[in-house]
């Protein structure tokens, strides 16, 4: 079938985005779902960082890629072997897709599904297949979703069904922000109620985060970006204290806040200097958690014998530790009873063919999340 879509041939081109035109709108053949996959009508997706590492050649990528991972959408075909889905069924899409049958899926971390991971390296579906082509030349897949396009088709291990009732563009969320922010929380870092937390970086990820802590029980949550338009927000959202992390005395005033360093510091950024501040806010015996992805050639200096003396942890955290089916369902719930309001951090609702300057908005920090809708 003939598809619209937004591709990106060449990553590092220069902002304005509006002007280099990174993402071009154009014509795509999408072939029928091939064995566990399914063919989706795209119906809203956001713009995320992660899209953005692309464009700006943070997280290089082959080329060339139709990107897009943030979204959720319609069924309207299933391929062999999908027997717990119907055509009309409303669904969310993970970027990590699971086989369910590695290691790592057998342990419950589909997120470390090594065939996913290598697909996902690979710009294929789970499995190795192609299914995105132009004049017959093969397009690569966005960490098997391609969401920015009327339609995908993905593997089955990348879905999750929802209620119908959940509205597309807050549904688009949980795929991503809601999934590594909250679970960066709940899951990675295991917030105990009476916690103390700090959250660098303000963006979708970091305020689901946010989120997470307060679901927890956290006693104090202080929420830390560069952007006092973010910080203002954050408090509206309810944190406990904010922080500009510019302020040079940035790592003195929190630890005098919170007596000593947060429990647990969530860096949510992507970037070393934010990895740093959230470890050094961290108390002795703390745990610095990490939802960051900058770019692969990033080192972050730590002390060995901090680390030894001070008996401090530090973690990764991808998809927030999520088992997706598992999780996504409880957050949905934990939204519709006030607890997570997603809604909330929806800047603006854009077209596909605004998607270059929807770029600029995210690149600038002053936004949160903007959905396309199809």
């Amino acid at each position: 079938m003939k598809i619209r879509a937004a591709v990106i041939r060449e990553m590092g081109l220069p902002q304005p985005y509006a002007e280099s035109r990174p993402m071009s709108i154009e014509e795509f053949d999408l072939a029928p779902p091939g064995q566990r996959e399914v063919l989706v009508q795209v119906k809203a997706a956001s713009l995320c960082h992660s899209d953005l590492s692309t464009v700006n050649a943070d997280r290089p990528r082959q080329m060339p890629m139709v990107l897009g991972h943030e979204a959720a959408g319609i069924v309207l075909e299933l391929g062999p072997g999908v027997d717990d889905l119907e055509i009309g069924d409303h669904v969310v899409m993970v970027f990590a897709p699971s086989c369910g049958e590695c290691v790592a899926c057998k342990e419950g971390r589909p997120g470390q599904c090594e065939p996913g991971q290598k697909s996902n390296g690979a710009g294929t579906l789970l499995g190795g297949g192609m299914r995105l082509s132009q004049n017959g030349e093969p397009v690569y897949h966005h960490v098997g979703v391609s969401a920015f396009a009327t339609h995908c088709v993905v593997n089955r291990g990348s879905l999750v069904k929802i209620d119908k009732q959940l509205p597309f563009d807050e549904a688009a969320m949980f795929g991503c922000a809601v999934l590594t922010g909250v679970g960066a929380a709940l899951n990675t870092a295991q917030v105990f109620a009476g916690a103390k937390v700090a959250v660098v970086g303000l963006g979708g990820v970091g305020l689901n985060a946010l989120f997470g802590a307060q679901v927890a029980g956290a006693s104090q949550v202080v929420a830390i970006d560069i952007h006092d338009d973010k910080l203002e927000l954050a408090k509206q959202l309810g944190a406990t204290d904010v922080i500009n992390a510019k302020d040079p005395d940035a790592v003195a005033k929190v630890k005098a806040m919170t007596n000593g360093g947060v429990d647990f510091g969530l860096e949510m950024a992507g970037s070393v200097q934010a990895m740093e501040l959230a470890y050094r806010v961290t108390r002795r015996g703390g745990t610095t958690v990490t939802a960051g992805l900058p770019h692969p050639d990033a080192r972050w200096a730590l002390q060995h014998v901090n680390l030894t003396a001070e008996e401090r942890t530090v973690k990764g955290s991808y998809v927030g530790s999520c088992v997706p089916p598992r999780d996504m369902p409880r957050y949905i719930d934990l939204y519709r009873r006030g607890k997570l309001p997603v809604n909330k951090l929806m800047s603006d609702h854009i077209t596909l063919d605004q998607i270059n300057e929807g770029f600029d908005r995210l690149a600038s920090g002053h936004t949160v999340r903007q959905i396309i809708v199809m």
